[in-house]
């Protein structure tokens, strides 16, 4: 909503660029000359005899810009256009939305009723489901998890079978109905510069990396700030979203310098909750399609 100031000033701007084009017609519309001698000329004259006319303009052509401008004026009793002023219809870019929208999901109602009662196999075996269900992730998934569900940096790989929250058809329905939200705090202070260098060797050494083993070592019992998250084996806890330390999959990158950025800064990637979205159909159908991108992997 705009404020006094600007809605009045939009109301004058608009009415007074309506009116002045009107003005600006009837004043270039075609006037008399300047005296007796010059009736029907605009009193330019070139070659002594060659004189510029001021004939008025066609009729039919005048008539089509005062509709325009009535039609304006119209336009703006019926629907917004003068600051906040509504109209008198109630128009809005919301419920001419919310109206399609409506239409859109009565039509596909009848589409998603033939897979109300599958189970998640069944939906994965349907041919029909999974196209739905693939144009459905390209639409609202692909833009993070890329158009074959591999990710990015940041963005988890879809298709290698590792589950950061918890593998499952249901847990892929939580995350798509309520989001997630990763909450790794920064330790780099914690930890120090000597703390800090030992704890990355470590948790490099974790997933088999080549590290200084004496570093390593050393990490191994300061690592105890990071147990209540990771676990004491590092495997991590899928309830808080903590990931597995011991194996070579890295959702920011597993070499030393961004685990140093990881435990120095921490991470707080968030999946935004598709509750609005997609509806309950929709989520079954792309919850069904990501298991299946992971199934032999």
């Amino acid at each position: 909503m705009l404020s006094a100031f600007w809605n009045g000033f939009v109301i004058i701007l608009t009415i007074g660029s309506v009116l002045g084009c009107w003005w600006l017609l009837m004043w270039t519309k075609g006037v008399s000359g300047r005296d007796d001698d010059q009736v029907g000329t605009t009193g330019h004259v070139w070659d002594h005899d060659l004189e510029e006319l001021n004939n008025p303009l066609p009729r039919w052509w005048l008539m089509l810009f005062h509709i325009t401008i009535i039609f304006s004026l119209v336009y703006m009793v019926l629907y917004p256009g003068l600051g906040n002023v509504q109209g008198v219809l109630g128009w809005t870019q919301l419920s001419q939305y919310d109206k399609e929208m409506a239409v859109a999901d009565a039509a596909q109602q009848d589409v998603y009723a033939a897979f109300t009662d599958m189970t998640p196999e069944q939906l994965m075996a349907s041919d029909e489901a999974m196209g739905i269900g693939r144009r459905l992730f390209a639409n609202h998934c692909a833009m993070c998890h890329g158009s074959d569900g591999r990710g990015a940096v940041g963005f988890p790989n879809l298709t290698d079978n590792e589950w950061q929250w918890g593998a499952g058809y249901d847990n892929i329905l939580v995350a798509l109905k309520q989001g997630r939200q990763a909450n790794m705090p920064p330790l780099g202070a914690a930890l120090g510069e000597d703390g800090l260098e030992q704890v990355v060797a470590y948790v490099q050494s974790l997933s088999g990396q080549s590290v200084d083993a004496e570093l390593a070592a050393a990490g191994e019992a300061r690592f105890a700030v990071c147990i209540a998250c990771h676990g004491v084996d590092g495997k991590g806890n899928p309830l808080l979203g903590a990931p597995d330390l011991t194996n070579d999959i890295w959702l920011y990158g597993g070499d030393a310098d961004t685990i140093t950025e990881t435990i120095t800064l921490g991470r707080n990637g968030a999946m935004p909750s598709h509750a609005d979205i997609l509806d309950q159909e929709q989520r079954r159908m792309v919850a069904a399609y990501v298991l299946s991108l992971s199934q032999g992997n």
